[in-house]
């Protein structure tokens, strides 16, 4: 029995067991399974997961930064350039670790760097955070003075990091266009944004081995070190020099002329569509872009709310770095006649022989749609007119006759294919496009009314850079050029990665219609309504404008105007053509509101100092020759009669100071230039006076007067513009503000305009 009872626990123990052998086999397959999958996670699915973590707990790595592209004008000139700069941090963790007083760490830095003390002692509260931002773009003169702080002291919290700085070297000069970086040398405006991709360059890096703390290794053998790879550099169209007159001419127009909402000009290759310059006032130095200016600044400072403070602040700052060329449309008034006088040359619905009659106003009936007269600028009218004169006398209603001749449909077709309907795909970045009537309004055969307005440049509104544009079409010999200012971009060694060469878009009138569209023009500089922008020496032509702000007159506000004025040269031949706005002057300067009065001579400054620049030779006239400035010889140590004989020869007067046989003093100074007849002042054995004097008030003067007056106060004058022995003229600008203190002999340059000639809307 005992036998038997234990074959059976014996047969129940070998069941049992084979039971848990194969729960075993089965929990085993179970586990092997599982940690099979959680392998094949790990290793496979997740492995570049996990070697990541295991190589940054394993290894530091520092970066090493590119260096942006540089920027470089149309002669090499640098523009924007990045230079070596550091990243200071601290190491909060290692401060706690070793033991460094963050007071003393926090003074140090805050002395050396100039940021605020507390800020960095409450960054040295996170001991966990290996890195905590102190200053980025520190310069190397700093850098250089925090290691030592850090060296002579033996902290090992404080690190340096290599980085890259931007530098502007012309500060403001072409601002709008440059653009410029933020503190993670990311393009934000201008050429540093639209071309980012090329100009940032790739950072490099050194990797090494660390400990479990995170410091490095001692005895490190391993080291892995990734070159940083540059930007590519930018050619820029803009020549510098060109830029900087255009600027300097802007920038004091806005100031004559007491200009509200800034201006723009562009001056460009109408053969090419290459930017000589583009200029926006007002300016801002785009090593410092979130500075304001000084008018703004004082405004700034008066508001105590923050809230609105901010607002403004923001409002300023957008203000000063938009590109008005680009992204402010407007009605572009009378110098939008050339587009007219072009489109109905080539269609032959007008000649050259063909005259206008304007008796001041249009009647609504003969406009269907109209409602009220069409008016001119000129209420009595300019009477019968040839072509070219009605261009001179920029006569509205010699220009409504002109666009019905050409028909709604006719007219609307060559607005698109002057480039109106599109925008012109220049290579900076927030160009606006047109407005326009729709089609099925311009198109209207029961209303002309949109036709024309829109024959003198009204009732529409167009960019700038997109007028300019057109212009250059009806100048170059008929084809439309895609404006640009990127000549090329090359890589670190050289290779042309892009390059921009002139790109005609269309030929959209004859290179005929072209030469007679270039000799009216010049016609307008001549004999017109152009004539301040004439230069001694030059063919210049070109047409003026002066648009009334009608959105803002409907809204009750006072009447705004922009003043314009397109010019070309030389007339025969285009070399530039130079576009100016100035928006919203005031009556406080005392100039009458037109583009021929204010827009025109500005140019006509432009063209006088780039002209010469460019290497194209003045050719004078023999009147030219009579209006030239003169310089003034040194007659000093003459006898009295031999000076007289000197100076009058040179086309100069005399007067004579003193009793003496020499001369022993001479006012103004030798080598200095002044208008012809200018009476020279010679003192014979007498004193020659020194001190100051009070600037008179010569505008709206005429020449002689201006003349006279300085003359008695001991002061000279020296003219531009308008010829002075040519029409009504008088004095529009000068060099010396009233009333500021000049010394005695100096020379005031003076701009003269022809009263005669002022009408333009």
């Amino acid at each position: 029995m005992l036998v038997e009872r234990g074959g059976a626990e014996l047969k129940t123990n070998r069941v049992i067991l084979g039971r848990t052998f194969v729960l075993l086999a089965v929990c085993g397959v179970i586990a092997f399974a599982a940690l099979s999958v959680r392998l094949y996670d790990i290793q496979i699915r997740k492995h570049e997961y996990y070697e990541e973590r295991a190589v940054e707990q394993q290894t530091r790595q520092t970066t090493i930064a590119a260096s942006r592209g540089t920027i470089y004008d149309a002669n090499g000139k640098i523009l924007a350039m990045s230079a070596s700069a550091d990243t200071v941090f601290l190491s909060p963790y290692e401060m706690q670790l070793y033991g460094e007083d963050p007071e003393f760490v926090a003074s140090g830095l805050s002395e050396l760097l100039g940021v605020d003390k507390a800020s960095i002692l409450e960054k040295t509260l996170d001991t966990k955070s290996w890195y905590s931002t102190i200053k980025t773009k520190v310069e190397q003169e700093t850098a250089e003075q925090v290691r030592a702080f850090k060296e002579e002291h033996g902290l090992k919290s404080i690190h340096l990091e290599a980085d890259t700085k931007r530098y502007y070297p012309y500060g403001t000069l072409a601002c709008q266009v440059i653009g410029f970086v933020g503190d993670e040398n990311y393009g934000l405006e201008g050429l540093e944004a639209q071309f980012d991709s090329y100009l940032t360059g790739t950072n490099g890096a050194v990797v090494r081995l660390k400990t479990e703390r995170g410091t490095d290794l001692l005895f490190n053998d391993f080291e892995d070190y990734y070159d940083a790879s540059d930007g590519s550099d930018i050619t820029l169209t803009i020549d510098s020099n060109i830029q900087h007159y255009v600027e300097k001419y802007l920038a004091q127009a806005i100031a004559d002329y007491d200009i509200q909402n800034g201006g723009a000009c562009i001056a460009m290759d109408p053969k090419t569509g290459r930017i000589l310059a583009l200029a926006n006032e007002g300016k801002y130095d785009l090593n410092n872009y979130l500075e304001v200016s000084e008018k703004d600044r004082a405004e700034l400072d008066l508001i105590t709310d923050p809230e609105e403070y901010g607002t403004k602040l923001n409002e300023a700052l957008l203000r000063q770095w938009r590109n008005k060329a680009l992204s402010d449309t407007y009605e572009p008034g009378s110098v939008f006649k050339i587009i007219t006088l072009a489109m109905a040359l080539e269609e032959g619905v007008v000649h050259e022989d063909d005259t206008f009659y304007c008796g001041g106003a249009i009647p609504a009936e003969q406009i269907p749609g109209r409602t009220d007269p069409l008016k001119c600028w000129r209420s009595a009218g300019h009477g019968s007119q040839t072509l070219a004169q009605a261009m001179q006398n920029s006569c509205n209603v010699a220009l409504v006759n002109i666009g019905m001749r050409i028909g709604a449909e006719k007219f609307y077709e060559y607005i698109d294919a002057f480039g109106f309907f599109e925008r012109t795909g220049f290579d900076l970045p927030g160009e606006s496009g047109s407005i326009w009537w729709r089609d099925e309004v311009f198109l209207d055969a029961d209303n002309k009314s949109q036709l024309a307005a829109a024959s003198f440049g009204q009732t529409f509104n167009i960019t700038p850079i997109q007028l300019i544009t057109a212009v250059s079409a009806t100048v170059n010999g008929g084809y439309l050029v895609r404006p640009h200012v990127v000549e090329q971009i090359t890589d670190q060694s050289g290779q042309v990665l892009l390059s921009d060469d002139s790109a005609v878009v269309r030929q959209v009138i004859s290179s005929e219609t072209s030469s007679i569209v270039r000799d009216i023009l010049e016609r307008v500089v001549s004999e017109g309504t152009g004539v301040n922008a004439h230069v001694s020496g030059y063919r210049i032509g070109g047409k003026t404008g002066t648009t009334t702000k009608t959105s803002e007159e409907a809204e009750g506000k006072p009447k705004e105007y922009i003043v314009s004025f397109c010019g070309v040269a030389p007339a025969d031949d285009p070399e530039i053509i130079v576009l100016l706005l100035l928006d919203n002057p005031t009556n406080e300067s005392g100039i009458y509101i037109s583009g021929g009065a204010m827009a025109a001579p500005v140019v006509g400054g432009i063209l006088s100092d780039v002209l010469p620049y460019m290497g194209i030779r003045p050719q004078y006239t023999e009147d030219e020759v009579k209006e030239m400035n003169i310089q003034v010889k040194k007659v000093e140590g003459y006898t009295v009669s031999d000076a007289q004989a000197v100076l009058e020869s040179s086309g100069l007067a005399v007067r004579v100071v003193g009793g003496g046989d020499k001369v022993t003093g001479q006012l103004p100074a030798p080598g200095g230039t002044v208008s012809p007849g200018t009476r020279v002042i010679i003192y014979a054995d007498a004193e020659t006076p020194e001190g100051e004097v009070a600037a008179p008030d010569l505008g709206g003067k005429s020449y002689n007067a201006a003349k006279a007056q300085l003359e008695e106060l001991g002061l000279f004058i020296r003219s531009s513009g308008a010829p002075a022995s040519v029409g009504d003229v008088a004095v529009t600008t000068q060099s010396a503000p009233p009333d500021s203190s000049v010394k005695i002999g100096s020379i005031i340059d003076v701009v003269l305009i022809d009263r005669n000639t002022l009408g333009d809307y």
